[in-house]
């Protein structure tokens, strides 16, 4: 089941995903899916059961450069076609459950070049410089289970949010 293409109309922020440089960060967005790909992706279920963590929804991280992380596989082909480094695997610098990472503060120094570089399929793709993408669609082109929403109309969106997130 690919992203929500009106995500922004169907879920609300559930929490604040921040940069450490004070300035950038991108929302999180709720509830999750239950039924998506990853919950029932046999090498995803494996990582979690091997971890000791429980399987839960996650939602949606980004706004304007957007990975449903229950759809995602942890398949690596948006970290790797990226010309400007968007996104990292999350478990490189936060390596903590993924429920974890929804008002988490992530330096962006985790490992954004190479897909094989995630610590194992509870791994997700962060759209932590968000804020740098150049609006290229390649990470949206190899996406296989069609997780990941590039819209820069959704600038605007991310910018109202975040006015009424701060009252």
């Amino acid at each position: 089941m690919p992203i929500d293409l009106e995500f922004p109309k169907n879920h609300k922020p559930i929490g604040k995903h921040k940069c450490a440089d004070g300035e950038h960060f991108h929302f999180v967005w709720g509830p999750g899916k239950i039924d998506a790909e990853s919950s029932t992706d046999e090498n995803i279920q494996n990582a979690y059961k091997k971890r000791g963590e429980e399987y839960v929804p996650l939602g949606i991280h980004g706004t304007f450069v957007a990975v449903d992380w229950d759809s995602c596989i942890s398949d690596g082909g948006c970290i790797e076609v990226c010309p400007v480094q968007v996104y990292q695997w999350y478990r490189t610098e936060n390596d903590v459950p993924a429920v974890q990472m929804v008002n988490a503060t992530s330096v962006g120094t985790g490992e954004s070049h190479q897909k094989e570089g995630r610590k194992d399929y509870t791994d997700k793709s962060e759209p932590i410089r968000e804020h740098d993408c150049i609006w290229c669609m390649a990470c949206v082109s190899v996406c296989p289970t069609q997780a990941i929403k590039v819209d820069q109309s959704n600038q605007k969106i991310h910018e109202e949010m975040a006015i009424k997130y701060a009252k």
